[in-house]
């Protein structure tokens, strides 16, 4: 998984009541844009993510 600043994550619900969170990556931690990412969730929560197979990554236009 690579990411750059800008790109949005999605974390999928592990069950079917539980939402998906998505977030904006603000920094990237590791080296060529591999994980962990440091991001800031659309409900204002920041973290540092290191992402499952639960993941995926939206690029940003550009």
């Amino acid at each position: 998984m690579i990411a750059a600043p800008g790109d949005r994550i999605v974390i999928r619900g592990k069950t079917v009541e539980s939402a998906d969170r998505h977030g904006e990556v603000i920094e990237v931690r590791g080296d060529g844009g591999a994980p962990p990412y440091f991001v800031r969730f659309d409900d204002g929560h920041e973290s540092m993510v290191f992402p499952g197979t639960d993941c995926s990554i939206e690029h940003a236009a550009g």
